[in-house]
């Protein structure tokens, strides 16, 4: 049986992954699949998530939605510079995280000297990765190269939960943009008559020491003023992490196709310098860091993709992620999900397309802590959706 006219449907395989929220700060998956395309190619994406988190805090008052919606942007482009040699160029915004309290709850809100604020974070990353593959022959392909990335962050605790008008519940950091390099490297192995194609992915993890400018008071107290603290950067290490992909042929027009991503979450944490000190002096600590993880997480997505006509195809794709422990932080108050994914795809020409997807993800429930006391809010019954689009040019 042979399969060469599921380009098509081939090329929607790479839609599943559209909107993700998966555990911790993961967004994207890190997907290498325009690299793997045949021929020289170029895309650009978009996807949005619009999440709706909330619970009750310590007190049995309601949270209000914390969860901030955020767009995601992707890029790649693949030559194929010879029979042998490919080399690709990939775009992403791989992790990152953005929460906003509302400030009517006491628990995550407070009253400052200009008006009453809730506590927010936003942690937002980019990456450049340059792939340079080597195919002996038509089904093997062996790829290697660096990874550039940038992060930055930002982060303003109000509230009981963080200790009220203490330095705590009044601090306020900004982690200024520093950037870091790594690595990716992976095999991928095809049979194109069957519509075949399976990859496994490497990317090291990334370590950044970031500038960041910490206060109390509502701006009042500056950390780095004070000689009981010593300077320093603060220090974040990005994850490791692989993926496993696989697709294959079921029938005329037809392909199935799953991911597996694990990420090396374990052990993770953000500790802005003068922030970490601070916590070490307070009794009521049970940590000493605004954010960690204490597991990896796993996410497996799996689904059909159908080609109807030469400028119609479509899929369905079903999702699961086991988050990366709980308790977690407040800044993130879920543990995983379960999800359900629909995509289609538009083909003016045989040289280009046009995709779209949606996504419905059902949020796991969890308990949310601070690193200066005990469990301070129940998230339950939460939910999300992801909306993307893609444009694809073979050339």
């Amino acid at each position: 049986m042979k399969l060469k006219t599921l380009s098509v449907a081939m090329i929607l395989a790479t839609v599943p992954m559209t909107g993700a929220f998966a555990a911790a700060m993961d967004r994207t998956g890190q997907s290498i699949s325009a690299f793997l395309q045949p021929g020289n190619y170029a895309e650009a994406g978009l996807s949005v998530l619009d999440a709706d988190v909330s619970g009750k805090d310590a007190l049995g008052n309601n949270t209000g939605d914390m969860a901030a919606s955020y767009h995601s942007a992707s890029a790649a482009l693949k030559i194929q510079a010879t029979d042998n040699i490919s080399v690709g160029l990939l775009f992403d915004q791989p992790f990152g995280a953005k929460a906003q309290y509302n400030s009517d709850n006491h628990m995550f809100a407070t009253q400052t000297p200009t008006g009453r604020e809730g506590t927010s974070a936003e942690v937002t990353t980019e990456n450049l990765t340059l792939l340079v593959g080597f195919q002996p022959n038509a089904n093997w392909n062996f790829y290697a190269g660096p990874v550039w990335q940038q992060a930055k962050g930002e982060v303003h605790l109000r509230g009981q939960a963080y200790g009220g008008n203490t330095q705590f519940g009044s601090y306020d950091a900004t982690m200024k943009s520093a950037d870091a390099w790594g690595w990716a490297a992976g095999v991928a192995y095809q049979i194109p008559e069957i519509a075949l194609k399976t990859s496994l992915t490497y990317r090291s993890e990334i370590k950044h020491k970031l500038d960041a400018t910490e206060t109390g008071g509502f701006g009042t107290v500056i950390f780095s003023q004070n000689p009981a603290f010593t300077p320093g950067k603060t220090e974040v290490t990005t994850p490791q992490s692989v993926n496993l992909d696989f697709q294959t042929g079921i029938a005329t027009n037809t392909v199935a196709f799953a991911n597996v991503r694990w990420v090396n979450w374990d052990g993770f944490s953000i500790t802005p310098n003068y922030f970490g000190q601070a916590l070490k002096g307070n009794p009521a600590r049970v940590a000493d860091t605004l954010v960690q993880y204490d597991k990896d997480q796993w996410t497996i997505n799996a689904g059909v993709g159908r080609k109807f006509s030469e400028k119609w195809g479509a899929n369905v794709s079903v999702g699961w992620d086991s988050g990366a422990g709980n308790p977690v932080s407040t800044l993130g108050p879920t543990e995983g999900y379960w999800s359900l994914g629909l995509g289609a795809q538009y083909s003016p020409a045989s040289n280009y397309f046009i995709q779209g997807g949606v996504k419905y993800f059902w949020l796991g429930d969890a308990q949310a802590l601070t690193a200066g006391s005990n469990n301070v809010g129940q998230f339950k019954d939460n939910h999300a959706i992801g909306y993307g689009m893609k444009i694809g040019y073979k050339f």
